[in-house]
């Protein structure tokens, strides 16, 4: 089995195992879980503690409805206090990548007329993931689990409905490999793509180091917009790089999860994934 291969299996199995563990919690013991994975508990615990970095029964724990306001208390991330180049991406990043740049405001505005994106779907830890990009890095990043591919492919192609799209897997597949974790070595540039407002926003959920989380009024207050949570609320959601842009990190203030535009399953998922990798 060649490595690509082994970690699109490796993908599989974690994603049915969180959805397994997510759905019944305490219920899923160790023996259960390696049964429906059609492994001894012994060769799925060392899989999933490998890429989990923590047992299952741990990451059980993770996935409890009240992880997230465990999180805010615990690793609540205030953006005001981040770097003083602050929001000029200068700051901390995300692991995963090494720059970024963003279309002018003049190129948002033609809808991606004359660009041209490449899209192919690939394994994740969170489900079938739609990954799309241009020569300049990533631009979108879906996930299918909850609403499907035919609508996260439409969802995705309707943010740039002026723009050329083209299958190429193989030019985007390192690109998505170092985005789930698989190949850091191999760091996945990004190209940010929509209006001026909406990525300040991004540019401060970028901020939130990996592992803790901020709140929508946090960073309305980082951005200079302190009245305008509804409007970061709504460029939250319109995030298109899903988890390197890290929009799963903004919670309400109340410790809620609040939205999350792929689905609040695979929202608890990858903050779970993020806590226990910062754990390990």
């Amino acid at each position: 089995m060649n490595v690509q291969t082994d970690q699109g299996y490796h993908y599989h199995v974690m994603r049915r195992a969180i959805e397994l563990i997510d759905a019944n919690g305490a219920d899923m013991t160790l023996d259960r879980l390696a049964r429906a994975m059609n492994m001894s508990p012994a060769h799925f615990q060392r899989l999933f503690s490998a890429w989990a970095g923590v047992s299952p029964k741990r990451f059980q724990q993770y996935l409890t409805l009240g992880h997230a306001k465990a999180l805010l208390a615990e690793r609540f991330t205030t953006l005001a206090a981040a770097d003083g180049a602050g929001l000029s991406g200068a700051g901390r990043l995300h692991d995963l990548f090494l720059r970024w740049e963003a279309m002018s405001p003049g190129e948002f505005a033609r809808k991606g007329e004359g660009l041209s994106i490449r899209w192919g779907w690939f394994d994740s830890p969170f489900g079938p993931s739609l990954v799309m990009g241009t020569e300049r890095g990533i631009c979108g990043i879906g996930f299918a689990s909850e609403a499907g591919e035919g609508a996260t492919m439409a969802d995705l192609r309707a943010r740039w409905p002026r723009a050329e799209f083209r299958e190429d897997a193989d030019m985007l597949r390192p690109w998505a490999l170092a985005a789930f974790g698989a190949d850091a070595g191999n760091p996945a540039p990004l190209y940010l793509i929509g209006a001026p407002f909406q990525i300040k926003v991004w540019e401060a959920l970028m901020q939130i180091p990996s592992g803790h989380v901020t709140t929508y009024s946090e960073i309305a207050e980082a951005i200079g917009r302190p009245r305008a949570v509804r409007a970061v609320g709504t460029a939250v959601g319109r995030n298109p790089i899903s988890l390197l842009i890290p929009c799963h990190r903004a919670l309400r203030k109340s410790g809620g999860l609040g939205g999350y535009h792929w689905g609040l399953p695979v929202k608890r998922s990858i903050l779970a994934w993020e806590s226990a990798r910062a754990d390990a």
